[in-house]
């Protein structure tokens, strides 16, 4: 919907909550024009029901109105002495059109001093998991998103198991675009894979001020921009469209700001013709062939027949995140492995007794699954480049050798995505936008390059392209727990090192689980002396 069409559908309500209620606020001791007045009415309805003026604000917060409302009708109703459950239950079903009942058929009269109490043990539960719902949506997509690491792409910055808090004040909370969805789900209801949400009616893209910009080498959770839904039946599959805050989430690292030059040579980043130097608590990882006389993983296969599981000898004495056995020459080796390894990694496997060989892989040019999936350019993940990241403001020439790069940001993400019809095409020579031909484009947003530091495992913008700011969520600040999937029991899962600690920083990776445990009985010790202190005075 667009901000017209959200307008007259905003009127529209304002007009039905007059109609619907302009006797109550007689009943009630107001004037008839208040209950026409936008936002003046609904503080002054909860002035009414006899509810703090602040659910005003709630009322107009998306995904928490969705509970707010029925919640306001309901304790409307109940104002003017219609509080059974027969009354609640048409309330809710008819959508609040019940008041239009109470206010025409009936007269009512207002309960000025009504008791805000529930009346039973089941009333008072309902009311308290309806506000805890509430408050945890609210926090959850203004201030903190619970997140866990699904793949290896950041390894040893962030683990396969790490379970973090993001931030979503760092770089400015967005606020929801779809306005009917299941408070903190995200794009799907667990155990079912229906949809969590209604792809309509959207909200306009907006977001909150923050109150820090990305950096360079910023770890950044994202909408992934090529997401989409995909439905396979036995003969089709189908790509449904996701609104851009249901796409799948993506943690990466942000080695490209709006503006830069950026190359990678050798696996390396250049930004502007210089190596991109990395935080130290970063380690690059390349693909390694190696040959050795042992197994470096156990001999278990996964679907595909491939040997995917690492021992803890390869996993801890040589943190190897990834290693897959390809071949064996015979019942009793050599083998051959795939690895990933960072330098560190690399000495220490290099001085096992067991080790045969070690090369690093290198990759031709020309892959065909790299952005932007042209034939003149002949890169590859190893050496890609060099590309422009657009910035908001700066205009670019568009030819036919430039607009594959910035085909997706005039269509969708400067296109659909805000509500505007885009079509690229070319007329001989020409390109042209929505049938008439342009020759350059000036940006809207900032873009940006994310990318992992498993350079050889890492599905990141080198497949798919610039994220806009847009699709921003996040800043991971805390990993509050670890698992580690390649041990046994739980205890031993536990990777204690890695419990209440930061994500960003330098130095030595310190927990703070003994600092946050302590907080922890100081709170509950301070509630249970005070509350021994309240029994002996009463």
């Amino acid at each position: 919907m667009t901000i017209t069409q959200w307008f007259i559908f905003f009127l529209a309500v304002q007009v039905i909550h007059f109609l619907g209620t302009w006797k109550l606020y007689v009943r009630a001791g107001r004037q008839a024009w208040e209950a026409a007045v936008p936002i003046y009415n609904a503080v002054i309805l909860m002035k009414i029901i006899n509810r703090p003026w602040w659910w005003t604000i709630l009322l107009f917060v998306p995904i928490v109105n969705l509970i707010m409302f029925p919640v306001v009708w309901t304790e409307t109703a109940r104002s003017f002495g219609f509080n059974t459950y027969k009354d609640t239950a048409l309330v809710v079903l008819t959508l609040g059109l019940y008041l239009f009942y109470i206010n025409y058929a009936t007269d009512a009269a207002h309960i000025k001093e009504r008791d805000l109490s529930p009346k039973s043990t089941s009333g008072e539960w309902v009311s308290s998991i309806l506000f805890a719902i509430v408050a945890a949506t609210i926090v959850h997509t203004y201030f903190m998103q619970p997140f866990t690491i699904p793949t290896s792409s950041l390894e040893k910055t962030l683990l396969v198991g790490d379970y973090l808090f993001v931030s979503k004040f760092h770089y400015g909370a967005r606020t929801p675009m779809t306005t009917v969805a299941t408070p903190m789900l995200h794009d799907a209801i667990p155990f079912t894979g229906a949809k969590s949400y209604a792809s309509s009616p959207e909200l306009p893209y907006f977001r909150l001020p923050g109150f820090q910009k990305i950096k360079r080498n910023d770890i950044v959770v994202f909408s992934w921009p090529v997401d989409t839904l995909t439905v396979i039946t036995d003969t089709s599959s189908e790509a449904i469209y996701k609104p851009v805050d249901k796409k799948s989430n993506y943690v990466k690292r942000c080695v490209g700001l709006p503006g830069d030059s950026l190359e990678v040579r050798d696996g390396y980043v250049y930004i502007n013709g210089e190596r991109n130097e990395l935080p130290d608590r970063a380690r690059l990882q390349f693909n390694y062939k190696v040959i050795s006389k042992e197994l470096l993983v156990k001999p278990i296969k996964d679907g595909r027949g491939n040997f995917t599981f690492p021992t803890d000898f390869a996993s801890s004495r040589y943190e190897i995140s990834d290693i897959t056995l390809i071949a064996q020459e015979s019942q009793q080796g050599p083998y051959i492995h795939i690895v990933s390894l960072s330098d560190a990694s690399l000495k220490k496997l290099e001085n096992n007794s067991s080790i045969i060989s070690i090369n690093k892989n290198t990759f031709e040019g020309g892959e065909q699954d790299l952005f932007p999936r042209t034939k003149e350019n002949n890169w590859s993940t190893h050496n890609y480049g060099p590309i422009y990241i657009p910035k908001e403001g700066t205009t670019v020439a568009i030819t036919q050798a430039t607009i594959p790069f910035y085909k997706r940001i005039i269509e969708v993400y400067e296109g659909s995505e805000m509500g505007i019809d885009n079509t690229i095409g070319t007329n001989g020579t020409e390109v042209t936008l929505n049938g008439n031909p342009i020759t350059e484009y000036t940006f809207k947003q900032d873009y940006y390059w994310m990318m992992g530091d498993n350079r050889h495992n890492s599905q990141d913008a080198r497949m798919w392209g610039y994220t806009p700011y847009t699709h921003v969520v996040g800043k991971p600040v805390f990993v509050w727990f670890s698992l580690d999937p390649n041990k046994n029991g739980f205890f031993n899962h536990i990777r204690w090192d890695r419990v209440f600690t930061t994500v960003g920083g330098d130095g030595k990776l310190t927990s703070y689980r003994y600092h946050f445990l302590g907080l922890v009985i100081l709170y509950f010790g301070f509630n249970f002396f005070r509350k021994k202190k309240k029994q002996k005075k009463a």
